[in-house]
């Protein structure tokens, strides 16, 4: 697609999730690598600030580049808004972006399509429940975690049974729902996808860290550290989270790029933990380091998913 430099994008960050910071961190760096890629007609909004709306439906913009992460971004509420405004763009719909968020229902559709996913019990706020009983159903170890919360927040990896209780509080200080879910001991990989039909999978990357779990301390840290390409297992588990990957991109009925992460037992079984829908978009972030481990330098990723936006508008316009 030529000639796409022309377009007004508005880069869409901050909001007002717990991963404001992190979205602002992701917007700065898109508007400036779409700079880099030739755009000259780029604008930073920030959606909580009081004159958003005014902004955006009143800027001419051909498209939105959207970097939030966490509630109002990453869930489908940013999406149908653009939506009713007729721009284009990038990553998932408002379905999908609406499905993948919510972990409880990702799941059921990852085991409809046959993707590996640890068991869980989903609890309401209120709801009342036996220690016992939980362990007996998920085992131990295993976390505890919001439905709907990103970055890490509120995730507790819970090791005895006397340490579940606090940890359910903690999650339900993030969301009404809560999963507790059995931990799968072995390798964490993570898989990028880009595309919207058609979506291949990126080179896989394996992530390592001291601590208990990928936390927000590694996350946003130094990726030299903790990132591995190509993960040190055999080519064939690799491939099949690569294939897992993209079947979980098509199921949730993502576009653009997502990015599903993995923990590969002792038998080689890669296990999908989630999908990320709008994937962090930080120098130290997953995608931007596996699409340069393939030649795709971060100012051409944040065009490609711009090409990508547009190609996905034009088609929904068309029927």
């Amino acid at each position: 697609m030529e000639g796409i430099e022309s377009k007004k994008v508005a880069v869409l960050c901050g909001g007002w999730s717990d991963e404001r910071e992190v979205s602002i961190s992701s917007g700065t760096a898109s508007a400036q690598a779409l700079r880099e890629a030739g755009f000259v007609q780029v604008d930073l909004l920030d959606i909580a600030d009081k004159d958003f709306v005014h902004n955006i439906a009143d800027g001419g913009y051909d498209a939105a580049f959207v970097a939030l992460h966490g509630r109002y971004g990453e869930d489908g509420c940013v999406q149908g808004f653009l939506e009713l405004l007729g721009i284009p763009y990038t990553c998932s719909g408002v379905l999908a972006s609406a499905l993948a968020t919510d972990k409880a229902m990702a799941k059921d559709i990852y085991r409809e399509h046959g993707i590996p996913t640890p068991k869980e019990v989903c609890l309401l706020r209120g709801d009342e429940y036996d220690v016992v009983d939980l362990v007996g159903r998920v085992g131990l170890p295993c976390f505890v975690k919001p439905v709907s919360s990103g970055s890490s927040y509120g995730i507790t990896h819970v090791k005895e049974a006397s340490e579940l209780a606090d940890a359910i509080e903690e999650a339900f200080k993030f969301d009404t729902r809560i999963l507790v879910e059995a931990a799968v001991v072995g390798t964490e990989i993570t898989v990028p996808v880009l595309g919207n039909e058609r979506a291949q999978a990126l080179e896989a990357i394996e992530v390592r860290y001291e601590t208990e779990f990928y936390d927000l301390s590694v996350k946003y840290d130094d990726p030299s550290k903790h990132h591995v390409t190509p993960p040190e297992l055999p080519e064939d588990v690799v491939e099949r989270a690569k294939e897992l990957a993209c079947r979980a991109h098509q199921a949730l009925g993502c576009s653009g790029a997502s990015r599903s992460d993995f923990m590969v037992d002792a038998d080689g079984i890669p296990y999908i933990i989630e999908t990320n829908v709008i994937p962090g978009m930080t120098p130290q972030s997953l995608l931007p380091d596996a699409a340069r481990r393939m030649g795709l330098g971060f100012p051409e990723l944040c065009r490609k998913l711009i090409e990508l936006a547009l190609e996905r508008g034009a088609r929904t316009t068309q029927n």
